[in-house]
């Protein structure tokens, strides 16, 4: 049996990640692996953007692997991995490795480990019960060293590789002056002691005698059987034991299924095997793993106890928010500072929400309590989400503890935090050769108040022609963004770092009218209901603690 591998948990934020959800998925696995030895790995829901990528390449620390679900797969349950054996092998050693290991399916495999075919206790079944064909141990090309061991017998006279390939199997009952009539050219012969039967059948060109019962072979019989070509093999066995045992010594291959298989690979979902496992009347399945390898078997009761991914949640505890198929994962932790969304786990999990402005200050103070060391990289990388995600302490989201969290982490890094934070948000809002779409999805997420359901997205930057520049590229797009979702309201937030200051781009029936009345903003832009229309909000820079709650309310 091989040994068991531990579990693998995955750290991962919400989608369309920002730099707190990357860096805290990253830093959060890296402390978990620290304090419990387990393994934990930093997963993205989403693309990595401008500003998260200067800061991991800054830091030298490679991107999480991109995870577009997390819905459980055949890769997540109990496989049972029953080696794969050799097509030639007897179906006798085929019934022992089945008992052995308490299974009813083998799977047949090339040396290089490619899937053949399936035997089956009903293969064998059938194999000794229907039939009757005193040639189907010719017929199914069996090998001399299957009939040696079936019969836990030795080879005397021949080549034990070679194959019985022509002729039939008889028992030489009579004496042999009737044993010429019936013993045909290349047949195999069970016969006893006598040496007039073994001498005849020989001289009638069998392919094989087995001597029963452990009987000696004369030297004359040997040097004639030698110089005709006929093997020879003795067994312990009486005659009658020798005939019932001899069809087990046939290999798999002629019995076993080989075509229209059905087979699994270790990336399909459960969900999607689940109904054509239920349709077959087969006990077992064959799992491949992504290059078509052999890895094991499952059955339907393997399904009945599947575990989905384990999964750690940084930086939202929404559903709406979270990587696709995580109502059915197995939510470990939660690790947030945002409001309490709507995530339903399978059984009590550790929930850490606390009203800071990033949940990377929340990482930091768990690495304190833990005990553990900050290496200088993993620090850069906290600091950098708080910056992030507190506009340099500007938001209205930082809290004292942020700052100092900040501060003290920039030292460990050994970053100076406003000459970092400079270029940290020049490279947030160097979006040269971006399409629309790309800067609308950089930083958006979507939610739910009341009847409607709405999406915003956010750019901030310290460079107000730019922003103007993506005021006019991302009012027409903002439509196309409506109708895609198909929510009631679209919002993109281009938010100016230095002033303090939004313009809200608003798309959909009655969007500026609920952000007039959220903020209490007299007037109206003029335009058509459906079109998009822009929102001046001086103030307001936070997406989560100003404009979502303002608009929650207003809806209400």
């Amino acid at each position: 049996m091989a040994a068991e591998t531990k579990r693998k948990t995955l750290v991962i934020g919400h989608r369309n990640p920002d730099t707190d959800s990357i860096c805290s998925a990253i830093c959060y696995a890296n402390l978990k692996q620290q304090v419990t030895g387990g393994v934990y790995e930093p997963a993205r829901a989403g693309n990595v953007n401008s500003e998260t990528r200067f800061v991991l390449d800054y830091f030298g620390v490679k991107e999480p692997e991109l995870v577009k679900t997390v819905r459980t797969q055949v890769k997540d349950i109990e496989i049972r991995e029953t080696p794969g054996v050799n097509r030639n092998i007897s179906l006798k050693e085929a019934w022992n490795l089945m008992q052995q290991a308490n299974v009813v399916t083998l799977a047949a495999v090339t040396e290089g480990g490619l899937l053949e075919g399936l035997i089956t206790v009903g293969d064998i079944t059938k194999s000794y019960m229907n039939v009757y064909d005193s040639s189907i141990l010719s017929k199914a090309e069996t090998q001399y060293s299957n009939i040696v061991e079936t019969l836990e017998g030795d080879l005397v006279i021949g080549d034990i590789q070679a194959y019985f390939n022509r002729g039939k199997v008889l028992i030489a009952a009579a004496n042999p002056d009737m044993m010429e009539f019936y013993i045909e050219p290349n047949d195999l012969v069970i016969l006893g002691n006598r040496y007039e039967s073994q001498l005849c059948a020989i001289e009638m060109e069998a392919s094989c005698i087995i001597v029963c019962e452990g009987a000696g072979v004369s030297m004359t019989i040997k040097k004639l059987a030698q110089e005709r070509g006929c093997t020879i093999i003795t067994t312990p066995y009486d005659t009658y034991t020798a005939a019932r045992l001899i069809n087990q010594s046939m290999p798999i291959s002629y019995f076993m299924k080989t075509e229209h298989l059905i087979t699994f690979d270790e990336e399909d979902f459960i969900d999607d095997i689940r109904d054509v496992m239920t349709n077959k009347r087969h006990r077992d399945f064959p799992i491949l793993d992504k290059d078509g390898f052999y890895k094991g078997m499952i059955s339907r009761r393997n399904l009945l106890g599947a575990r989905g991914k384990a999964v750690i949640m940084v930086d939202h505890n929404e559903k709406g928010q979270a990587v696709d198929g995580i109502e059915g994962a197995d939510i470990q932790e939660i690790i947030d500072h945002h409001k309490l969304g709507a995530v339903n786990t399978i059984s009590p999990v550790y929930f850490r929400n606390q009203p800071l402005g990033c949940t990377a200050t929340i990482v930091y103070q768990m690495y304190l309590e833990a005990g553990k060391e900050i290496e200088p990289k993993i620090a850069g990388l906290l600091c950098s989400a708080i910056i992030s995600d507190t506009l340099l302490f500007r938001s209205p989201t930082c809290t004292a503890v942020d700052r100092a969290a900040a501060e003290k982490l920039a030292q460990i890094a050994g970053i100076s935090l406003e000459e970092y934070a400079g270029k940290m948000f020049a490279a947030a809002s160097n979006l040269k050769g971006k399409t629309d779409r790309e800067i609308f999805y950089q930083d958006f997420k979507r939610f739910e108040a009341g009847k409607i359901t709405f999406g915003v997205g956010q750019i901030s930057s310290v460079n107000a022609e730019e922003l103007g520049e993506l005021k006019e590229r991302l009012l027409p797009y903002l439509q196309e963004a409506l109708k895609e979702h198909g929510t009631n309201m679209m919002f993109f937030m281009l938010t100016n770092i230095l002033t303090q200051s939004t313009e809200l781009l608003c798309a959909g029936a009655g969007a500026e009218q609920l952000i007039r009345k959220a903020f209490h903003i007299d007037g109206e832009s003029g335009e058509g209901q459906k079109q998009s229309q822009v929102v001046s909000l001086p103030g307001v820079v936070s997406r989560k603690k100003q404009l979502v709650p303002g608009i929650m309310i207003a809806e209400e």
